[in-house]
This record gives C-alpha cells, sequence and structure tokens, in this order.
C-alpha cells in the first residue's frame, strides 16, 4: 500500500455567525486537491472550537471563512484564545471571506487574507513554511 504525502494538516470553518458555506466548501475542495489534510468543522463555528481542534488535531494552519461582517470582532476571541495557550507563534490563521480583507489581518493580528480558494493554497503553503 502506497501512502500518500500530506501537505500539511488545515482546520476550516465558518465563524461564529456565518450560515453560508458555499465559499468555504469550495475552498476544502481546493486544499483537498492540493494535498493538505483537512478538517472541517462546518458552519457558525465559536472561536473556542477553532483553537480546540487545531490543538486536538495537532494542526499548524487554521483557515476562517467570514461573510458577515458584524460577526468580525469573534476573530479577536481566536486570537486571544491561542495567546491564552501561547500558540499564537505557531499557529498561523488565513481569513477569507466577503467581510474580510488585507485590513482585517492588519487590525485582528491574523497572519493571511485570501482572496479565493487559490489563493487560499498559496497562504497555506507560505504559512507551514514560515512556521
Amino acid at each position: 500500500m502506497c501512502e500518500e504525502k500530506v501537505a500539511g494538516k488545515v482546520i476550516i470553518g465558518a465563524l461564529k455567525g456565518n450560515k453560508h458555506g458555499l465559499g468555504k466548501d469550495i475552498v476544502v475542495a481546493t486544499l483537498r486537491a492540493a494535498g493538505f489534510q483537512v478538517v472541517d468543522l462546518g458552519l457558525d463555528v465559536p472561536p473556542e472550537r477553532f483553537v480546540d481542534s487545531v490543538v486536538r488535531q495537532n494542526a499548524r494552519v487554521m483557515a476562517i471563512s467570514i461573510s458577515v461582517s458584524g460577526t468580525v470582532p469573534f476573530l479577536r476571541d481566536v486570537v486571544n484564545n491561542l495567546k491564552q495557550r501561547k500558540l499564537k507563534d505557531k499557529i498561523g490563521i488565513v481569513v477569507g471571506g466577503q467581510a474580510v480583507s488585507e485590513q482585517t489581518c492588519k487590525e485582528y493580528e491574523v497572519e493571511a487574507y485570501a482572496k479565493d480558494a487559490e489563493d487560499c493554497v498559496k497562504k497555506v503553503r507560505q504559512l507551514l513554511k514560515s512556521a
């Protein structure tokens, strides 16, 4: 039996308050096609669940989908939870969706913004190289 080389493990989900998953599902499929092992947490995911999952799954990257602007502040909870667990420098975060931008990354101390699924693959690869 030939063992497939996995490019890395990514935790992905739509942040709390986000109930639409089409974009996230496209990113999941694209990441898997690029060789990543993907753990999809689904929709409306609480901030602490992202962090619990990244720890439990021993992943180094989390991808967070945000399409509702009113839910963007929950990113601060994700980042603060990582800081409390002393994981902020060990886990890379990439965000994507209609409600986020490069500016969101600066404001919330997030490492990367992906404009689409292909860009997300590039950003995840960069985060894994720098981690």
